[in-house]
């Protein structure tokens, strides 16, 4: 019987641990290369992430809240809104943490965040974005 089950947990662990990867959709400017550079940090992280073109990034920060902390595209995951070139830990921090806020950001285009280039863990600032559209520091990832 312990074979049986122990058979049936390799059979399935992969099924339930693609499963279990957080899902998230990723607004960008069509023209935009970066964009989907980071999205294979991300993606490389484990999470599955959905890459959707539009032509008005402006409206989808807005819709969002990542106005007040803009970068070029945005990602909508787990109830929460990340913009910019966000490292993968900070996300993960932040869907563990679950804080009371509408998201993060790396404002900008940092050279060396993920996407942009050589990305250098522990360099690059995050914000949270809170719900009443105030900005603070979260961490640096």
């Amino acid at each position: 019987m312990q074979f049986k089950s122990l058979l049936a947990a390799l059979f399935f662990a992969p099924a339930l641990a693609l499963a279990a990867a957080p899902a998230g959709t990723l607004y960008k400017d069509p023209n935009c290369g970066c964009c989907g550079e980071h999205a294979k940090h991300l993606r490389a992280a484990g999470y599955q992430i959905t890459e959707v073109p539009t032509g008005d990034m402006s409206k989808v920060k807005h819709q969002y809240g990542t106005d007040v902390a803009a970068s070029c595209h945005t990602l909508v995951i787990g109830g929460y809104a990340v913009e910019g070139h966000v490292p993968a830990a900070a996300i993960a921090k932040l869907l563990k943490e679950k804080p009371n806020a509408k998201g993060i950001s790396v404002p900008g285009m940092p050279a060396n965040s993920p996407g942009m280039g050589d990305y250098k863990a522990g360099t690059i600032d995050v914000m949270l974005i809170g719900k009443d559209g105030s900005v603070k520091p979260y961490g640096r990832f």
